[in-house]
């Protein structure tokens, strides 16, 4: 169990591995469609803003780290193509069987690799941007996870982490409480016959840390430097963006 009390939050029951990959493995079928329902196709707009402030540009190299069906990486490639790489990692195999699906459907030149977030499979310094999005509250250490795409990032390259959060406007912050509390497990229950699955998405959002105190995790890594934290639709979901650190 990893304490990070410095900064007001501490891990209590952290992800078992296997379990998160079978929860989201049964979740494949509904996955994409679950995701547009739930936020009301916001998650589409959410991913293009965490692009833009990552700062991708033609030619550049970016990996997309626990990309689930592909989504973030595909709005990525918007950016990077025609020249650029695309990688994408997830521990899962079926959500990246169903991402490299997509991406020969769209005629998108990516690699996908099967590999835990903790253990990238890369040197030094590969990739111009390392990103992360609603993957990282999944992970058993955070600190370590950021230390990691850090690690496979070049010195000045950008660490982009896109994740859920609580809002920040007083009149949102109870109406989305009760919105993820009791209609994403109902939601869950009637859609896909998965509702403790998606309680397990509602607790885990509001008990992981989001705005200063991730940014505070982020410091913590000692990889990274200059990181900022934008909340978008609200504080719903935030956008940290920081800058690789040269190297000892």
């Amino acid at each position: 169990m990893s304490s990070l009390g410095s900064w007001g939050w501490q891990r209590r029951t952290p992800p078992v591995p296997a379990l998160i990959e079978r929860m989201f493995a049964e979740l494949v079928p509904v996955y994409d469609r679950s995701n547009t329902l739930l936020s009301f196709g916001l998650h589409r707009w959410w991913r293009w803003q965490a692009v833009r402030y990552a700062g991708a540009a033609s030619g550049m190299a970016v990996l997309d780290c626990a990309t689930g069906t592909g989504d973030f990486a595909f709005a990525f490639w918007r950016r990077i193509r025609p020249t650029g790489r695309l990688v994408g990692v997830d521990f899962c195999k079926p959500m990246l069987e169903r991402a490299q699906t997509k991406a020969q459907r769209m005629g998108i030149p990516a690699e996908w690799v099967w590999a835990d977030v903790l253990q990238l499979p890369f040197a030094e310094g590969t990739f111009d941007i390392a990103a992360i999005a609603f993957g990282i509250r999944n992970v058993a250490d955070p600190v370590a996870c950021v230390r990691e795409m850090a690690r496979v990032t070049r010195p000045g390259g950008r660490i982009v982490v896109l994740e859920l959060g609580q809002p920040v406007l007083p009149l949102l912050r109870p109406l989305y409480w009760l919105y993820s509390r009791y209609w994403i497990p109902l939601f869950g229950r009637l859609f896909a016959g998965k509702g403790q699955a998606y309680e397990y998405l509602h607790a885990s959002a509001w008990s992981f840390p989001c705005g200063e105190a991730f940014v505070e995790l982020m410091r913590h890594s000692g990889a990274v430097e200059a990181v900022r934290a934008i909340p978008l639709s609200g504080g719903i979901a935030w956008c940290y963006v920081a800058t690789v650190g040269r190297r000892a």
